[in-house]
């Protein structure tokens, strides 16, 4: 047994003086009382080294049977199996006397096995061996007192918590030539000095006083509460952090469970859709989804789980998955267990508010491991885990919130600074008590642009469309009831296909609003009863009716093949259109900050806003706002060319005109809180707005012809100086090769509240590729190309 080498302000010697004091300063009751201490004292006679203390711990060996008769009172061998209980001298790896549960647990840990109290460094050591002294000596309580743990391993190596307690009765503390007097002053300064150690090591030097006798230490297993303890910690450093260490965790739940091989899952639940979701603690794997991402509950559980979860919101425990799927095959759960290599298994809800959240999942491969009995251990740590999951789902739907604020209502960057200067102005108004409300936000003397590419015909198209898909479904019910009929003769099949006739007709000639209703409740009311009665007749009739329903759309009860294509078209024209306009967009915000915002409808539409109050800087020369200009119709032709480069792979034939609208002078803009969007502001300014929702369906000039048409960019103003400036750009456009030779002067017709408006017409230019070297065409060049 060797003593460990470390500083410490006492020299240490086991010695049992005080045992010996005891036995004499009490007078024993009983005759056997009398003989035990009347044995125990003739040990003093005999070696009176015992009772002066012997610092040599190797020479203890020499006194085995001395030291056992003095210590057997002190460990009853009826407790022997039950405490864990031994005598050592403070903080150091010496145990001379010890119950056989201590020994056992010793033993298992390994030959290697160091014992030494966790979190407890050599500083600590020592300042902890000097309020000893004090307390000892000066009868100074120094509350040093803290609490100290083992973490020991077992036989299976799984490490066990311990918490250690001291019983100092049988110590006494003496003091060397080399001892320093403590004062008054002394104390206070070393009170003041707990984390410098030298203070300490000058108040009181190495082995300046002596530590003769011995503690008993007692070990109680706290493993749960640490445990408990530590998945606290982790919750909250889980949050911090926004990560899930898996390991840990599951290294905590073993401890808790004192199961070498369980492994936790925990799988999401999104109560709107009424499933089971990986998104909250992706780290950790879900034993119920079994690696799909997710899946309906009612389909991911079984019955009586659905029901012990959902209902009753209690634990669902599987003993042995195997027994219970010999009893019940037909039970997913269990099978899927089984499949995962689980036998046993605990399911608990996570429950707020009445809500389900979530289920954690404890599962392990032995039988019986989890069982009724071991699951009402989550009874302690569900609380946390609730509020930590609640805490996730919460950040979860901030970080939802963020993402569906800037990508659908976001404010964009160029304004963002005058909005957080509001916000700012608006929380110091709060926090000082006089609260007041969000002003709203308005930018004065902006200059505006508005273009827009738009689908032209797309009402037509869509109608067209609609008239295609019934005339199809009608077309096919009708030859249904053709062969029907050839089948069995029956007059409502006349009388059906005479009702289909008319619809038709009305399709062809003059498609109505509440056209598709009527058609609808026909098939509704009519057809499909009959088509569910016929198609178990036969197997023919079956073919015919489920060709029938593998031409429908099951959700509408529509033909939506010709619809499909043109939805379809407009969305990739939208997508394909507002790419380029994005990426265009970032390079102009380069030259100079402007507010932009974009709208896909049958096309695409933006509006530029920029201005001295949009940038923060005194900056603005109208040179910019010319600088705008000519990006805009740069932007246009470079749209129109994307387009008609992908114009032949769109499942339906579609064309785009192209248009921008010049207003002379500036306005205010004005950001409608309720509406969460910008509007420009007062009642003159307004009538640009009624423009921009008019303008691309006026005509020509005694005309009835658009003044927006394919192949060609048309630029509306109202000023002669918009016109003279204007021919400049695209003067220098022609010279780009990017626009036609040819320009049109153009007046429209007088709209409703607006007149005198007149329009520039130029053709675009369209090349076939991105080369540097590019032939150029006219769009009627390319019309021509294709009819060929």
């Amino acid at each position: 047994m060797k003593k460990l080498k470390r500083d410490f302000p006492l020299k240490l010697k086991i010695g049992f003086k005080k045992v010996f004091d005891a036995y004499k300063e009490n007078t024993p009751e009983t005759e056997g009382e009398k003989n035990l201490a009347a044995e125990i004292l003739s040990v003093e006679e005999k070696f009176p080294q015992l009772s002066e203390g012997i610092s040599d711990f190797n020479k203890l060996s020499e006194y085995t049977e001395q030291i056992n008769t003095i210590m057997n009172p002190l460990f009853p061998t009826a407790l022997g199996q039950n405490e864990i209980k031994f005598a050592t001298i403070p903080f150091q790896d010496v145990a001379f006397k010890s119950t056989q549960r201590y020994k056992n647990i010793i033993e298992a840990a390994g030959s290697d096995f160091k014992l030494d109290i966790i979190n407890f460094d050599e500083d600590q050591f020592y300042i902890m061996g000097c309020s000893m002294i004090l307390g000892a000596y000066y009868d100074k309580k120094v509350d040093f007192r803290r609490s100290y743990y083992y973490n020991i391993p077992d036989a299976r190596g799984m490490i066990k918590n311990y918490r250690l307690l001291y019983n100092a009765d049988f110590v006494e503390i003496q003091k060397t030539d080399k001892a320093k007097d403590i004062t008054e002053e002394d104390i206070n300064e070393l009170l003041e000095s707990f984390e410098d150690v030298s203070v300490w090591k000058e108040k009181f030097p190495p082995e300046s006083w002596i530590f003769n006798g011995f503690v008993i230490a007692s070990l109680t297993d706290v493993t749960l509460n640490v445990s408990i303890s530590d998945f606290k910690s982790n919750l909250l450093r889980l949050e911090k952090n926004g990560g899930f260490e898996n390991t840990e965790f599951s290294r905590i739940f073993r401890s808790i469970f004192d199961l070498k091989e369980l492994m936790i899952g925990f799988t999401d639940y999104n109560e709107e859709t009424e499933s089971f979701e990986r998104t909250l603690f992706k780290e950790i794997t879900s034993f119920i989804l079994n690696n799909n991402k997710s899946q309906l509950s009612k389909d991911a559980l079984c019955s009586a789980s659905y029901y012990t979860l959902f209902k009753q919101k209690e634990f669902y425990c599987v003993t042995d998955a195997q027994r219970y799927h010999e009893m019940y095959p037909e039970n997913l759960l269990y099978k899927k267990m089984l499949d995962q290599g689980m036998r046993s298994a605990i399911f608990a809800s996570i429950v707020h508010d009445d809500k389900i959240l979530g289920v954690l999942e404890l599962v392990s491969p032995n039988a019986n491991d989890l069982n009724t009995i071991n699951a009402n251990k989550l009874r302690d740590i569900m609380p946390f885990l609730v509020d930590s999951v609640v805490r996730s789902k919460e950040n979860l739907e901030n970080e939802l919130e963020l993402i569906i604020q800037e990508e659908c209502t976001a404010i964009h960057s160029s304004v963002h600074w005058k909005f957080r200067k509001e916000a700012k102005r608006y929380l110091n108004t709060i926090n000082e008590g006089n609260p007041t409300f969000f002003k709203e936000i308005v930018f004065e003397d902006i200059y505006p642009l508005y273009g827009q590419t738009d689908i032209k015909g797309s009402s037509e198209a869509r109608n067209e469309a609609t008239k295609q898909d019934l005339i199809l479904q009608l077309s096919y019910i009708d030859g249904l009831l053709k062969k029907l009929s050839n089948q069995t003769s029956l007059p409502i099949f006349d009388q059906m296909m005479f009702s289909i006739a008319n619809f038709s007709t009305e399709i062809e000639e003059n498609l109505q609003v509440d056209t598709e209703r009527k058609i609808m409740n026909f098939i509704s009311s009519e057809i499909i009863p009959l088509l569910k009665h016929i198609r178990h007749k036969n197997d023919i009739y079956k073919e015919w009716v489920d060709e029938y329903y593998k031409l429908i759309d099951i959700n509408t009860g529509f033909v939506y093949k010709f619809r499909k294509d043109y939805d379809e078209s407009v969305m990739q024209i939208n997508k394909r259109l507002a790419a380029i306009l994005d990426r265009k967009q970032q390079e102009a915000q380069k030259m100079y900050p402007h507010y932009f915002e974009r709208f896909k409808t049958d096309g695409v539409e933006h509006n530029l806003y920029i201005g001295e109050a949009i940038t923060k800087e005194r900056s603005f020369n109208k040179i910019y706002l010319k600088n705008l200009k000519l990006w805009q119709l740069q932007v246009m032709c470079e749209m129109e060319n994307s387009f008609y480069r992908f114009k032949d792979s769109l499942p339906m034939s579609l064309n785009v005109a192209s248009m921008i609208l010049v207003f002379n002078g500036s306005l205010s803009l004005r950001f409608r809180m309720d509406e969460k969007r910008f509007d420009v502001d007062g009642t003159y300014n307004a009538r640009y707005e009624v423009v921009k929702k008019r303008v691309d369906k006026a005509n020509i000039k005694g005309t009835e012809d658009r003044i927006t048409e394919p192949g060609k960019i048309a630029i509306i103003y109202s000023q002669k100086e918009d016109e003279e400036e204007y021919l400049k750009y695209l003067s220098f456009l022609q010279h780009q090769k990017m626009i036609d030779t040819e320009i049109e002067i153009l007046e429209l017709e007088d709209l409703q509240g607006v007149t005198g408006l007149k329009a520039l017409r130029v053709k675009v230019l369209y090349s076939k590729s991105n080369d540097k070297v590019k032939e150029y065409y006219t769009y009627e060049d390319l019309i021509s190309q294709i009819e060929e």
